[in-house]
């Protein structure tokens, strides 16, 4: 039996800031948000997902994005990213200061519905502004699509039907697509079947992971995805945010969690695990919760 080749390194996309922090319950106050941000660039993440551009009726936890784009002290190499739904949430996260922005689509026609009231191909035809406005800008474009290994409405998602959606937006200009276990339902096997799919297809390296935790199958998950060669991953600090369709499940996968079995496989990050440990412990303090993290319950958080 040949022994599995893991990457030598990986890079971590930190998505507590806003993926996180738009699912809790308790809202962080701006400069708590600044603070997070500064935090984890000091703990050695280099792409912080920072706010996200959506309408504010719909995610009031977002609303102060652009306050915190503009007073974040910026660091040289770190990617200061934003989600932006429409033009004018990229006009507004452009005027804010984003290095990179972020689209989504879903795998699932009924999620797309109930989510963002159109068609997958209705979603990703609403995306083509957004593209042409970033490519006259020279703004670097990445895709997210949710519900890769199971819908709240669906059930199983065939690996078909994941690959169309990734094809439409690498075809359409983004150069990595994010690949959402949106309610955590996916496992190891469900995983691999997924990328047997995909990796031959598309290349690993146009593919990267945001796994939740509801069914505790995040890092068995991330494990698959680095055995196919899978370089980005996206995590939570402390676990930020919940999972809405599974009433008091752990929704992101913690990056505690994600960079100590990183380092146990010998595979290089560039994060500092007890700092940002530090930090999960100080976010979840300030809202009032425990971390998600079980390395931070481990050491004492």
């Amino acid at each position: 039996m040949n022994a599995v080749r893991y990457p030598k390194e990986v890079s971590l996309v930190e998505v507590g800031p806003r993926d996180g922090l738009q699912n809790e319950s308790t809202p962080l106050q701006t400069d708590d948000k600044i603070a997070l941000v500064e935090g984890l660039v000091e703990a050695g993440l280099r792409y912080i997902e920072t706010g996200s551009f959506v309408n504010p009726r719909w995610i009031p936890q977002m609303a102060d994005s652009s306050d915190v784009f503009h007073r974040i002290a910026r660091a040289p190499s770190v990617t200061y990213a934003a989600l932006t739904p429409n033009l004018k949430g990229f006009e507004r996260a452009m005027a804010a200061g984003a290095s990179e922005v972020a689209v989504f689509a879903a795998a699932s026609e009924s999620f797309s519905q109930r989510n963002i009231n159109c068609s997958i191909s209705e979603s990703i035809e609403r995306f083509r502004p957004v593209m042409d406005a970033a490519d006259t800008a020279g703004i670097a474009v990445r895709g997210y699509v949710s519900c890769v290994l199971g819908c709240p409405y669906e059930g199983d998602i065939k690996p078909a039907a994941v690959l169309a959606v990734c094809q439409d937006l690498l075809a359409l200009g983004c150069y990595e697509v994010s690949l959402g276990d949106t309610i955590g339902t996916g496992t190891p096997g469900s995983m691999d079947a997924l990328l047997n799919t995909l990796v031959p297809a598309l290349g690993a390296h146009k593919l990267a992971l945001h796994c939740h935790n509801s069914y505790g199958q995040a890092l068995a998950n991330i494990l698959i995805g680095l055995q196919h060669g899978i370089t980005r991953i996206d995590s939570s600090v402390a676990g930020l945010g919940g999972c809405p369709y599974a009433t008091g499940a752990s929704g992101n996968v913690a990056s505690e969690d994600v960079v100590y079995m990183l380092q146990g496989l010998g595979i290089e990050t560039g994060v500092d695990l007890d700092a940002l440990i530090a930090v999960g412990e100080s976010v979840c303090k300030k809202l009032g919760r425990d971390s998600q993290s079980a390395v931070a319950k481990a050491r004492g958080g």
